[in-house]
């Protein structure tokens, strides 16, 4: 995490004062889009098949994920097939739109969206240009697609908005991009379909289970798990999953993060020797090709309440996606 990055989770100081005339200059080309967009003078393309977005309003690793992985299995529990589309940050790939396939790597097409294939086994997309994905879609015989991100891609126009927020961070010091988190400012919530906190005490949110440990190397139930090691997380909120991990008794020997997304090297782990290695699944999806067989990843899910259940199958009946009101 870099100083700025660091900065925005404080109370404003000197750094984020130096930013702010940045922050306003975003704020202005910002809304002048949103503006435009919403006049119809630029025009957004409408999809074959109904799009769902899960996305939030400020940078970094907030959950979405899980609760994509958990939308997607609840939706094709309702009878529909989904499809997945996502930007691929951190993958680099020869010619996009990218259909990710059990072969794909997190180079080709970055880690979430292969995490994703490989829980869902579902149609997933990648690609920079989301309308490019979605008429590549057309091939595929879908009912719905949801948007992994893409909250601000006004450009897409969508039927369902589900922003995530994470509970423990919210909105950091409150301040736009640079000098803060914010990608929108939090008055862009009152126009969200469903706002759904990553855990917290929220009435609107959902909890992460953990399921038992898997190995990294092949992504097999561990058989037994040693009780003391490393983490290792290049995730958004690190700290979440450092507590999970000492929640399931494991005797932390040292923690390490790095950047959201981070494309790891075999030589990162060097310093490890023989030690076990702890880290999420997002993380072994990355290291499975060079890992030691003490080095192992804890699945999680997405349970939400009662209350998103309720709201969500309205929307979905509302907007003619289940058997429509």
């Amino acid at each position: 995490m870099s100083v700025i990055e660091k900065s925005w989770y404080k109370r404003p100081g000197l750094l984020s004062v130096l930013l702010l005339p940045l922050s306003v200059l975003f704020w202005l080309i910002s809304t002048l889009r949103a503006l435009l967009y919403k006049l119809n003078i630029l025009k957004a393309f409408k999809a074959h098949v109904p799009v769902i977005v899960v996305g939030n309003i400020s940078v970094g690793g907030n959950g979405k994920t899980p609760f994509v992985i958990w939308l997607a299995e609840f939706l094709k529990q309702q009878g529909l097939k989904v499809a997945v589309i996502s930007r691929g940050y951190g993958g680099q790939s020869d010619s996009y739109p990218l259909l990710v396939t059990d072969e794909t790597t997190t180079t080709q097409a970055g880690d979430e969206p292969v995490l994703i294939r490989r829980r869902l086994g579902c149609v997933v997309m990648v690609g920079p240009d989301r309308q490019a994905s979605i008429k590549k879609l057309e091939q595929h015989d879908i009912d719905v697609i949801i948007s992994d991100d893409g909250m601000q891609h006004y450009k897409m126009a969508r039927d369902i908005e589900c922003c995530i927020v994470d509970s423990e961070r919210q909105f950091g010091n409150g301040l736009l991009m640079p000098a803060g988190p914010l990608r929108e400012t939090k008055a862009r919530l009152k126009s969200v379909d469903l706002v759904i906190e990553n855990g917290g005490n929220a009435q609107s949110r959902y909890d992460l289970a953990s399921s038992p440990f898997r190995t990294v190397s092949d992504s097999k139930l561990a058989n037994s798990v040693q009780d003391k090691g490393h983490a290792v997380s290049a995730i958004g909120n690190p700290k979440r999953f450092e507590i999970s991990l000492e929640q399931q008794g494991i005797n932390l020997l040292s923690t390490h993060h790095f950047r959201d997304h981070y494309a790891y090297q075999a030589s990162d782990f060097t310093m490890f020797g023989d030690d076990a290695v702890f880290m999420t699944e997002k993380d072994a999806v990355k290291c499975f090709s060079f890992a030691k067989p003490n080095w192992y990843y804890l699945p999680v899910d997405a349970k939400p309440t009662t209350t998103v259940i309720e709201k969500l199958n309205l929307l979905l009946k509302q907007k003619g996606i289940l058997n429509g009101l």
